[in-house]
Parts: structure tokens; sequence; C-alpha cells
């Protein structure tokens, strides 16, 4: 399996201009809707003292927030240096960079030099990636106590906004492109992880799901 060109284009869409518009988003604003739900689910159980790791976390949202809540230790892992660089300038910002640890590349290449953590987190990632099965598989495994994921509904007008996207990505010349895939077929690889559903809440475009093992 090679997703270097896919990952590439990921790296290309997600440029510095793209990431320092998020972060200015993030601060003026705090995280997006989706983001606030998926925080909210894992926040509802005891953080303080847990250790995160962020899949695709962008410029870190999710890691300066459970940081505040008092996780202790972070490892961020994303495709786009950008992002990465700009999750790890604002991790510094906020005072714990020497708490967290940051790998760019492709998670699932990347896998087994990652270390289990409490909490693990794909945030409107596994729409990102053309192998969920071991994507989400990986990330499951790694997950000690949580895994949060947020990603499409299977409804047809998410489907048919992504492949208008993927449209654009070819008329781009870009490798990546964007997915929806099975709910089934994601809650079926979480399931042979050993964790079950403790949270849900839909919206309009994204589910937002919390397991536990």
């Amino acid at each position: 399996m090679n997703c270097c060109p896919h990952c590439q284009g990921a790296d290309k869409l997600f440029n510095e201009d793209r990431a320092r518009s998020s972060l200015q988003d993030y601060r003026r604003h705090g995280p997006d809707r989706a983001t606030k739900r998926l925080l909210e689910a894992i926040e509802s159980n005891e953080v303080t003292g847990l250790t995160l790791l962020d899949i695709g976390g962008g410029i870190g949202a999710i890691q300066h927030e459970l940081n505040a809540a008092g996780v202790t230790a972070v490892t961020g892992v994303d495709a786009s240096t950008a992002y990465l660089r700009l999750a790890q300038q604002e991790a510094a910002k906020r005072g714990y960079a020497a708490e967290a640890r940051y790998l760019h590349g492709d998670f699932v290449a990347l896998a087994d030099q990652v270390e289990p953590a409490d909490i693990v987190t794909l945030n409107r990632v596994i729409c990102c990636y053309p192998y969920m099965e071991a994507l989400v598989g990986a990330a499951a495994a790694r997950a000690k106590r949580y895994l949060g994921l947020v990603y499409p509904r299977e409804v047809w007008w998410t489907k048919l906004g992504i492949r208008g996207l993927n449209a654009f990505f070819r008329l781009w010349g870009s490798p990546f492109r964007n997915f929806v895939h099975p709910t089934a077929a994601v809650e079926q690889v979480v399931a042979d992880n050993g964790l079950h559903k403790i949270s849900q809440r839909d919206g309009l475009l994204w589910q937002v799901v919390v397991f536990a093992r």
C-alpha cells in the first residue's frame, strides 16, 4: 500500500496560507462546531493526567483544548508540514511544547513509531484517507481508553458534495481525494479492536462519535 501521492497532495492542499487562516479563526472563535462536540464528549469523562494522540490534528485545536483541560502529554501526527509547524508553535505559545511530540507524514506508515495513548482522535481525517481500514485500525489499536472520530455522515448530500470536491481536485491536477466511508464498516473496524460506542452526535454533515475500551 503506497499512499505517498495522496499524502503529498494533502501537504500541498493544506498549505501555509490555509494553515495560518485556520489558526487565526481558532484564536478568534475557538474550535468549530464539530470539534466542540467532540471535545464536549471526551471531556464529559475525566481527562486530567491522560495522554493524547491527535491524528491529522491540523493547527492542534484538540491538542490545545485538551491540554488546557488537564491532558499531560500530546502526540500530533499530520501529513501537512505547515499545519504541524503551526500546531507546534501554538503549543510553545501556550507553554506545553515540552510535553508534546510531533510527527510529519502518513500515520499508517508511521504507526509503529507511535506509542499508544489514553485518548486518540481523528477529527475529519477518515474522509481524507483512501485506506479506511488501515487508518482506523491503527488508530483504534493505540487507544487505551477513548477513540474520538469526526467523519462524514453516510447521506446523499455529503456524497454529492464530496463528488463535487473530487471533480475540482481532478481539474486542479491534485492526487488528493475525499471519501465517504461506510459508517458500518468504520464501526466494525473499531469493534474489532475492542472498543464500544459511548457517545454519538450527528450534525448536517458530520457524525461525532466516541468509543471506549
